[in-house]
């Protein structure tokens, strides 16, 4: 039996004319847009794609098939659409996990522009790091999970999650003295968050040519910067959450770093319910 899934694969392929395109549009990873199109193959019994050099290319078989599948999928898309205007927008719910910072800044304002356009749908939000997001994700406990990569961490989009990017968010050295650079806290007293916070810390601090002595582990930026404002040590602390919070004790100085990377996963084939979509186009919308 065919399956949309697998035909909106072979579609994507056949319009692109690459897997590794098709995989960026459908927000795959390559070895799964290859693993869809064996099982097509498979349960069509027919050579589909053919590996030319680094590319591939559509038998006559594939090439009917494709044809076939821009319609079916057509149709099937514009029936979600109408459908989606009559029913799915006007009703129905979406659960977000989302980690302090971003439940603090972004979701508030994503949460009221989906109010207003939006009325009928129902928002949860549960607060989660983004590990224990992910979980959730997969167990079918939410539909959204927001999530954080630092720059030495590359996002991972295997075992079914499918990324959005929303903003990047820059790195911040806060310290109880303006104008100050990494290299003149080599002996300072450092405030760290946890391991996967602090891995951001203790990465610029590399880079500057020293590994930083963490003296007091707190997850909590609003604690973070009461220790700072009080001469206690000094903390690298992202956009976000001097945006949430800003102590008037401390001052910040922008870091060259890559900025970490802010997310909305999904979990699962698409498409997304309507309301899942809605929300996650509106936080990317968001300034």
């Amino acid at each position: 039996m065919l399956n949309v899934t697998h035909l909106r694969v072979l579609e994507a392929v056949a319009r692109l004319g690459s897997v590794t395109e098709a995989a960026k549009e459908l927000r795959y990873s390559q070895p799964s847009v290859s693993h869809h199109l064996g099982r097509l193959e498979a349960a069509t019994g027919a050579k589909l794609i053919q590996r030319v050099g680094r590319g591939v290319r559509l038998t006559p078989e594939g090439e009917l098939l494709a044809r076939r599948a821009a319609e079916i999928l057509g149709r099937l898309d514009a029936a979600s659409v109408e459908l989606a205007a009559r029913v799915g927008l006007r009703a129905g719910r979406v659960r977000l996990a989302g980690f302090q910072t971003v439940l603090s800044t972004l979701v508030p304002k994503a949460a009221a522009v989906l109010a207003q356009c939006h009325p009928g749908i129902e928002l949860n939000i549960v607060d989660a790091h983004p590990a224990d997001g992910l979980r959730m994700l997969r167990a079918g406990k939410v539909d959204i999970a927001l999530i954080f990569r630092n720059a030495d961490t590359p996002p991972d989009e295997a075992d079914g999650f499918r990324l959005t990017h929303l903003l990047d968010d820059p790195l911040f050295l806060v310290s109880d003295r303006p104008r100050q650079r990494l290299e003149d806290h080599r002996d300072s007293a450092w405030v760290g968050g946890c391991e996967r916070c602090r891995a951001a810390t203790t990465a610029a601090c590399a880079r500057a040519g020293f590994t930083p002595r963490i003296a007091y582990f707190c997850d909590d930026t609003v604690i973070t910067q009461a220790l700072v404002a009080a001469g206690m040590g000094v903390a690298i602390v992202n956009g976000l959450a001097l945006r949430a919070h800003r102590s008037p004790g401390v001052h910040a100085t922008p870091l060259p770093d890559t900025p970490r990377k802010i997310y909305a996963a999904v979990y699962g084939d698409p498409p997304d319910p309507p309301a899942t979509t809605a929300l996650i186009d509106i936080l990317a919308a968001l300034p």
